[in-house]
């Protein structure tokens, strides 16, 4: 800790130090390595060493009571070096220059192992400095795409389904309402049920103004989203996440109607889902929708029956027709009846 302290008052002394005219710090110490030091080397080493205090890929216990984990590079004291470093990062990342200087430093993945649910104090307060990091790189576009391809989006919905600690709960939201216009991140949000999150939100009784109306703006933002994107979009990503439910398409002869070709795209990728979901799903609202979606399929293309059975689906169903939840087992019949005798001679078990 002696370290860091140091570290913060030699980087305060830079900055009261004379400036001449370019902008530079006056550095007596070493006029014949460098003339002047300016203030983007400072902050720029700076940022470099509080990465140093933060985590890399191995988990190891630092944290004396047990909710945090991470392996330091070289901290500088075991259990306070990441805290002292996140704290200080979540002020400094209010100055642009210090935000470039974090990207490319690769930082945010070393905030991400850090977005995590929370109990106690001490880790509610990090993770609440943590967020807030990811709240002040929202507004600087180059970081857009480091947290577009890390795990922060996932991360972020995770903490806000749990966390009761209004504070997080308000740098989350606000933090998806920063990024729901950049890129793709609106559709990842939608795939990652954050509609759903906003309405269990909104449901709660909160306090704070600023959360209450990002709750409000997400609300509308996701709704313009999901009518951007095709129904068929939608229900892909539903299929690929493994996680279906009792949605409207499902049941909706005009989508399977006017879908049925979409089926076909990357060699029946959708299908082959399907099935694979009946051999490694545990849930069974998603079983019983797998296998009324298989059992749509047959009905609406020309040639379901033979697709499904060339799959070998049959055996998969057959087996869930024996399963303890009553859901599961009617649509694993439907799908059977469908299978064997053609949509004609099965209508009369559609759900």
């Amino acid at each position: 800790m002696v370290a860091l302290e140091r570290k913060l008052v030699h980087t305060r002394e830079k900055f009261a130090r004379p400036k001449n005219q370019n902008g530079g710090v006056v550095n007596s110490e070493s006029n014949s390595k460098k003339a002047f030091t300016t203030i983007e080397d400072v902050l720029g080493g700076l940022v470099k060493w509080l990465c140093e205090q933060n985590c890399t890929k191995s988990p190891t216990r630092w944290y004396n009571m047990g909710s945090r984990s991470s392996k330091l590079k070289k901290p500088s004291h075991p259990t306070r070096g990441v805290p002292t470093a996140i704290n200080c990062l979540a002020t400094l990342l209010k100055e642009h220059v210090v935000r470039s200087s974090f990207v490319q430093a690769d930082g945010i993945k070393l905030l991400v192992p850090l977005i995590s649910p929370a109990s106690t104090q001490q880790s509610i307060q990090l993770l609440y400095e943590t967020c807030l990091c990811v709240w002040l790189l929202s507004y600087y576009e180059p970081a857009i795409e480091y947290l577009t391809t890390s795990r922060t989006l996932p991360s972020l919905v995770d903490v806000v389904k749990s966390s009761t600690k209004e504070k997080v709960v308000r740098v989350v939201v606000l933090t998806f309402k920063n990024l729901l216009s950049k890129g793709t991140l609106a559709a990842q949000m939608i795939d990652l049920q954050l509609p759903q999150v906003v309405q269990s939100l909104k449901a709660q009784a909160w306090s704070d103004e600023d959360l209450l109306e990002g709750l409000n703006y997400l609300e509308d933002g996701l709704k313009d989203s999901i009518k951007k994107l095709s129904s068929f979009d939608v229900y892909k990503q539903e299929v690929l996440l493994g996680n279906l439910d009792w949605s409207p398409m499902h049941k909706d002869p005009i989508f399977w109607r006017d879908n049925i070709t979409h089926f076909e795209e990357n060699d029946f990728q959708i299908i082959r889902v399907l099935i694979t979901i009946l051999d490694t799903g545990s849930n069974p609202r998603t079983l019983a929708v797998a296998c009324f979606d298989l059992s749509q399929f047959i009905q609406h293309h020309p040639s379901g029956r033979l697709i499904v059975a060339d799959l070998k689906a049959k055996e998969r169903v057959m087996k869930l027709m024996n399963h303890e939840n009553a859901e599961v087992t009617k649509n694993a019949l439907l799908c059977i009846q469908r299978l064997f005798l053609g949509a004609k001679y099965a209508s009369f078990l559609q759900a």
